[in-house]
């Protein structure tokens, strides 16, 4: 009978037990110890020479095995540093023993298995360390510390890496340490002193748990994953380990510091250093370069190992063979690469946990992660029992049959049963992983690609995007198919060209090339955008990190609307301590969701009306998340705002909700010092100069060109007195200048203000001043002597720049939005829309209900054909240059057959517009 046969009543691993049920079944076991050693005196002299040597240990250990490994901790933590080495080898023995019959036994499941051995790895290592510490503290050699820093290591922390990061040990597992000690608490001239000290502690260490004695040894130790092994001591600088990762890290290095967790000395400090380590492992943009680094990694080790060529189960290596464990954890590393800098959720250390946040969040498919999840178990009890076979670090499959018999019957199986499993379970997972490593290659150029202007193609190579031979490569694999897509379009030179310039702009390739090749229905988008919209386009050739956005979350679900806008930038925000880090993260933020906005636009997803009140809505989440941020980064300097605080207006489109593609932002900032005269901070201000400051800190925050760009440009000229007034307004003063100065063109302006965001009280006395306003300064004939005014000044002043041109000219936007605020004001409404506005004036009897309808018509096709244009171009619209694609999207959005029929049906509604304005403008209301 084997092992396994002689505990036919217990379950097996892969088929846990819980509860009462497993405390039954360890409190069972003692009284079958020896049938146990009888029966592992075949299978395993790994667990026979454990049983023999603590089977009276196990009798207790057996009834309460929670408490027994919290004794055998609290046991250890007592013993005194000279008989340390000794107790953790037999520490580990029964840790090894109870683990590995609650294993077999299946009373604990494989991540409790590999938890309880990882736990002691990491108890070895802290009371190794501190021993080997407490000696050079007690001898003088670390300068300024004392007995009490033992309890801290001196500093010094001891990072897991790999299977003990992830609380993932084997049986017979190394250990992979980096070892490093926080320099910023010895002084300058004190260093060179500390971390010789350091060096010799960790070397200490290292031989306590890796030197094999009488007793045999704790943990084989391996300090090579620290920054270059071959030059630098087994315990480094937190400095200088810092320094090299930011300037020479590599992908492979990333991927192991996802499973790094500090383990043993100086936690707090081992997480500070992780946490400044951040940005290296976790890139902020979606980076798919990490999968070629990785496919790269794959085959270096295969070569190395000679582990390539088709699959054999004989010798065949489970951990780093085709579809092993190494496999697995290289997938689901890379995946987290890829979009963990985007996702905190996405950083876990654990295989298993990693694959079920990836699948959860989308970047895996559900049955993928399931596949991957539940054969990376069963390799790894593949790999325990082969261990606990051979009592020696091993992976391999064995080379004779009579060995293969006995591990099947070690794991409860017939020999070609097994056999048939590992095969169908080792071909799967190479399926799998294969296919995300390893494109398919497509022919050099299809035969659709052949009507393509080859000289446009040709110029390609010189291009900084495909500078970098990898660039090139990664390229030569994606360029068939991009040239198939371009050949696909209507106008396949026309999308070649657009495709063109976007390649011209990118200022390197690999990222992108990376990105198209991973995910390629990105390339028909970006074939859809460079054909249809080139403003976009060269948009995206500068900030290619926006097809992040794409790909990260629901790209194509319905609009989330300015709360949840708001609360997501809260988020984003809260994650970063640096102000400008904070503002460069705005940027990105807005860049992917003002994509977002054109691609729907674009797709027909959303219309010219939704468009606009979306970038008015992430204008005004913008808006509500810096300027919080503002003021904390002021206040820290001169103070708490004076009195009550401040408000920000937002005017003209933004108050009225209707942004463009490329529209900037009319601002106006209100304060309320009260009676206070000045801030309080260590630099104080007076309040009109704290406030005016205050605001130009602002301007600069939307403004300033930083590594992320812009975010808008904003326009303060509608504030009171226009440019020779203050920048920032008082209330007092804003209310004095609006009852008593303001010109009518000023009131007509505030018929469109809006609270964006600021101090609450001053925001609801600011619009109940405003709708007063808006109620008594609407006097008809004082409104139309300036706005016919007005209107003359603004027609000699800026000429159309075109029949396209729907922004201004007799009866477009410019006349039609004045028109509108006139109906307001003189109505004495409070509303913002134009359409209201057209209402306000039929309902004084100034318009008619038919001039109210031909204006609203030649309003709804003048947004639509400006909103168009200012999505696919930033210079006037001409038809003759917007390409086919463009043309279109205009018909699509305007809902016309043709140009020259959308011309017509222009130049008519303005026309018709331009009539009512001149006839509304030669009466007063009630006169129509």
């Amino acid at each position: 009978m084997n092992f396994i046969d002689r505990m036919t009543r217990l379950p097996r691993a892969h088929d846990p037990v819980e509860g009462e049920e497993a405390r039954a079944a360890m409190a069972g076991l003692p009284e079958r110890l020896g049938e146990l050693i009888a029966g592992a005196g075949g299978s395993s002299p790994f667990l026979k020479s454990l049983i023999l040597r603590e089977g009276d240990w196990l009798h207790t250990a057996f009834q309460d095995p929670e408490a027994a490994l919290d004794s055998l901790a609290a046991d250890l933590r007592a013993v005194p540093a000279d008989a340390l080495g000794d107790a953790l080898r037999q520490g580990k023995r029964r840790v090894a023993l109870l683990t590995g019959l609650a294993d077999l036994a299946g009373v604990w499941p494989l991540e409790v298995v590999t938890g309880r051995l990882s736990d002691f790895a990491d108890l070895a290592c802290d009371l190794a360390l501190k021993a080997a510490l407490g000696s050079e503290i007690r001898r003088g050699k670390l300068p300024g510390m004392g007995e009490e820093d033992i309890a801290t290591a001196g500093g010094m922390v001891v990072l897991a890496m790999g299977k003990m990061g992830a609380h993932e040990l084997n049986y017979s597992s190394d250990i992979d340490l980096i070892c490093l000690f926080d320099e910023t608490r010895f002084a300058p001239e004190d260093y060179h002193e500390a971390r010789a000290s350091f060096v010799r502690a960790t070397r200490k260490m290292a031989a306590m748990l890796n030197d094999r004695t009488a007793e045999g040894y704790v943990f084989r130790t391996d300090l090579r994953l620290r920054p270059d092994p071959s030059v630098t001591p087994v315990c480094l600088a937190m400095a200088a380990a810092e320094a090299y990762y930011e300037s020479l890290g590599r992908t492979w290095e990333r991927a192991a510091y996802i499973k790094a967790r500090p383990c043993a000395g100086d936690i707090a400090a081992g997480d500070r250093f992780l946490a400044v380590l951040k940005p290296f492992v976790w890139r902020k943009h979606l980076d798919f370069t990490a999968i070629e680094d990785a496919h790269n990694m794959r085959l270096a080790i295969r070569e190395h190992k000679g582990l390539g060529g088709s699959l054999s189960l004989c010798g065949h290596n489970m951990k780093l063979g085709r579809g092993g464990i190494r496999e697995i954890e290289f997938f689901t590393q890379t995946r987290q690469l890829i979009a963990g800098g985007r996702d905190p959720d996405l950083r876990l250390r654990g295989t298993v946990e990693g694959l079920a946040a990836l699948a959860q969040k989308g970047w895996v498919p559900h049955e993928a992660a399931e596949l991957l999840t539940e054969n990376y178990r069963f390799h790894r009890e593949v790999e325990h029992r082969l261990q606990m076979l051979r009592d020696a670090q091993t992976h391999v499959l064995p080379n004779s049959e009579d060995e293969f018999n006995r591990l099947a019957a070690f794991m409860g199986r017939e020999s070609a049963e097994l056999k048939a499993e590992l095969l169908s379970r080792l071909n799967a997972v190479h399926d799998v992983i294969e296919g995300f490593f390893k494109p398919e290659e497509t022919p050099e150029t299809p035969d659709a690609a052949e009507a393509l202007d080859g000289e446009v193609i040709a110029r390609w190579p010189s291009y900084p995007a495909l500078r970098s031979a990898r660039a090139v490569e990664i390229f030569r694999r994606l360029k068939p198919d991009i040239l198939a897509r371009l050949a696909r379009t209507a106008h396949p030179n026309e999308a070649l060209l657009a495709f063109d310039g976007f390649i011209a702009g990118l200022p390197a390739g690999v990222q992108v090339f990376s990105l198209f090749e991973a995910n390629p229905q990105l390339i028909d988008l970006l074939v859809d955008i460079v054909g249809t919209a080139p403003a976009l386009a060269t948009h995206l050739s500068r900030n290619a990190g926006v097809f992040d956005a794409v790909i990260a979350g629901d790209f194509f679900a319905p609009w989330p609307g300015q709360a949840a806008l708001e609360a997501e930038l809260g988020a984003r925000l809260e994650a970063e301590a640096d102000y400008e880090r904070a503002l460069d993260a705005v940027r990105r933020w807005r860049k992917e969701w003002h994509f977002r906005i054109g691609v729907h636009h674009l797709r027909g997803l959303s219309d010219s009306d939704a468009a606009a009140a979306q970038y008015a809505d992430l204008a005004r989440a913008v808006i509500t998340g810096i300027w919080p941020l503002v003021i904390e980064q002021f206040c820290a300097k001169h103070g708490t705002p004076p009195g009550r605080g401040a408000v920000v207006l937002g005017m003209g489109s933004l108050g009225a909700s209707r942004l463009n593609a490329g529209s900037d932002l009319d601002l106006i900032v209100i304060y309320d010092a009260e009676a206070v005269e000045a801030s309080d901070g260590r630099r104080p201000l007076a309040a009109r100069p704290y406030y005016a400051r205050l605001t130009q800190a602002m301007i600069t925050a939307l403004t300033a060109p930083m590594a992320e760009g812009r975010l808008y440009e904003v326009d303060m000229r509608l504030r009171p007195s226009g440019n020779q007034g203050p920048v920032a307004t008082s209330w007092p003063s804003f209310q004095d200048y609006q009852q008593n100065e303001a010109w009518v063109w000023e009131h007509l302006a505030l018929s469109r203000a809006q609270v964006i965001t600021g101090e609450a009280s001053l925001a609801r006395d600011v619009e109940a001043f405003r709708r007063g306003l808006m109620r008594d300064k609407g006097d008809p004939e004082a409104v139309l002597a300036q706005l016919a005014e007005m209107r003359a000044r603004i027609s000699s002043a800026k000429a159309p720049a075109g029949p396209w041109d729907t922004k201004l000219g007799p009866g477009r936007l410019m006349e039609l939005e004045l028109i509108a605020q006139a109906g307001t004001l003189m109505a004495g409404h409070a509303v913002r829309d134009v359409a209201s506005g057209f209402a306000g004036g039929v309902a004084i009897g100034w318009l008619d209900d038919a001039d109210g309808d031909a204006l609203a018509r030649a309003y709804a096709i003048c947004w639509k054909v400006h909103m168009v244009a200012r999505l696919i171009s930033d210079k006037p619209l001409d038809p003759a240059l917007m390409g086919e694609g463009g043309a279109a999207f205009l018909l699509r959005e305007t809902g016309q057959e043709d140009l020259a029929g959308l011309k017509t049906c222009l130049e008519e509604a303005c026309g018709g517009a331009a009539r009512v304005i001149d006839a509304a403008l030669e009466r007063l209301p009630g006169k129509v």
